[in-house]
């Protein structure tokens, strides 16, 4: 169980005390951001020591309801502080150490490289296991709906560095923990998390989800398109233990308020499910954000001042709108002046969008002359730069991937962060493929009819 200190953090959850000017100065932030970045809705927490100075809800889900304090939207990798939080309950209660072997725990953790069986539970906590997403496609590969089937997948895999010797933010890390949760204390993840972190802290509206399919309708968001939010289904992916958790501003709230007196300390960049550094003041700075395709997340403690702040967005990674309202509620609180929002970035979706016009009647110019084209007789290489857009439309994932310096990434979350590029990326590979055939058509058309000629043309 938590330490006894939570008693009072429950108590200091429930005493929401008004402040005349930060609240609007953070309505305010939040509202002109929503305007002009085109942000449908929007949930805020702001703490102070042990009390609360803003919960709030902002604008609609994508479902077209009202988002309240109490509107239980996805926190995505913000919930791996929670993980954390879960293991160290473990932790405390003395069933485990951090620095034991994750195989004294987990036994079926097992992966095809022998140094694997030295990861520590601290390791997958501060993401120094040495697994990666260049050797664990934890996206891409073959589809996972359990704990227990997201660790079985790592069997045949290999470690990118030997445990402990470099940071590399890869999911499965925290999944690993979050299977280790439920084997040690015999109840599935959710479970143990709602009774160790959630219930002391009153955090009535959260809980962990398996899949993007277990999103409730308040939890789904909106991909971005010549600056107009369209509400989309969330690309597949498995996320508990990693990313998870839905909650809602009240409960954010109750969250920070727990870190009070008990802030994450780390002397390195990334320890405990926290990244920590600085603020553009200087000030320290312990804070993570989450990325879903269709809504971000992110968190904030700042202990020189005491505050803490949590945003949730219901817009994609595309553009990180949660944590661009973080960061300038956190300007706000250091006394600097909040960078006005930009509004909402229409010219490359439409140069993009555009192009695919002159595409769709190039495909249709090179349909129409593909008889001509046939009797060119011209070799098969000529076909050859028809095929290159429709292998890099199958493909694209894995351009994308290389780009991420190795992050795994799958083929529909690229057309979630990239809705128009894949729009013409799409036009263009269904306009060459069209082309393609109808040349190989007329090509057989023109060898079929050409081959009597041939026939009598034969010496006898």
């Amino acid at each position: 169980m938590l330490s006894p200190f939570l008693s009072a953090v429950v108590l200091a959850a429930a005493a929401i005390v008004p402040n005349a000017d930060v609240p609007a100065e953070i309505d305010a932030i939040v509202q002109q951001y929503q305007e002009r970045a085109a942000v449908p809705g929007v949930a805020v927490a702001v703490t102070r020591g042990s009390e609360v100075v803003r919960v709030a809800g902002y604008g609609r889900t994508a479902a077209g309801e009202p988002i309240t304090e109490r509107t239980s939207m996805a926190v995505a990798s913000v919930s791996k502080s929670m993980t954390a939080r879960a293991v160290l309950a473990l932790a405390d209660d003395g069933r485990i150490r951090l620095d034991d072997p994750v195989t004294a725990h987990l036994p079926e953790f097992t992966m095809a490289d022998p140094p694997a069986a030295a990861i520590t539970v601290r390791q997958l906590l501060d993401q120094t296991s040495g697994m990666s997403d260049t050797t664990i496609r934890s996206f891409s590969g073959p589809e996972v709906r359990t704990l227990r089937e997201a660790v079985a997948g790592m069997r045949e895999a290999v470690l990118a560095t030997a445990p402990g010797t470099k940071f590399e933010y890869h999911n499965p890390n925290f999944q690993v923990a979050a299977r280790m949760v439920e084997v040690v204390s015999g109840m599935p993840f959710s479970d143990y998390l709602a009774r160790t972190v959630f219930e002391p802290l009153g955090m009535k509206d959260s809980r962990s989800v398996n899949t993007a399919d277990d999103l409730p309708p308040s939890a789904r968001g909106h991909v971005k398109v010549l600056g107009i939010p369209v509400a989309l289904p969330e690309a597949p992916g498995f996320g508990n233990g990693s990313g998870g958790v839905l909650s809602s501003a009240r409960d954010m709230a109750a969250w920070l308020l727990a870190h009070d007196k008990r802030v994450p300390n780390s002397t390195n960049s990334y320890a405990l499910g926290w990244f920590f550094g600085k603020t553009a003041s200087g000030q320290p700075l312990v804070h993570h954000g989450g990325d879903l395709t269709t809504s971000t997340a992110y968190q904030a403690l700042l202990p020189a001042s005491g505050y803490g702040v949590a945003v949730m967005a219901n817009t994609g990674t595309q553009y990180g709108d949660a944590q661009a309202i973080g960061d300038r509620i956190v300007a706000l609180l250091e006394g600097r002046q909040p960078v006005p929002a930009n509004g909402a970035p229409v010219v490359v979706d439409a140069v993009l969008l555009l192009l695919a016009v002159p595409v769709g009647l190039l495909a249709v110019r090179g349909v129409a002359r593909s008889r001509r084209w046939a009797a060119k007789g011209r070799s098969a290489l000529w076909l050859v730069p028809l095929v290159l857009p429709i292998v890099l439309f199958a493909v694209i994932h894995r351009v994308v991937s290389f780009l991420y310096r190795g992050r795994d990434v799958a083929w529909t979350q690229v057309a979630h962060l990239y809705p128009t590029f894949m729009i013409t990326l799409a036009v263009t590979a269904l306009g060459c493929a069209v082309v393609l055939g109808a040349r190989l058509v007329a090509v057989v058309r023109r060898a079929r009819a050409d081959a009597p000629h041939r026939a009598t043309e034969r010496p006898a």
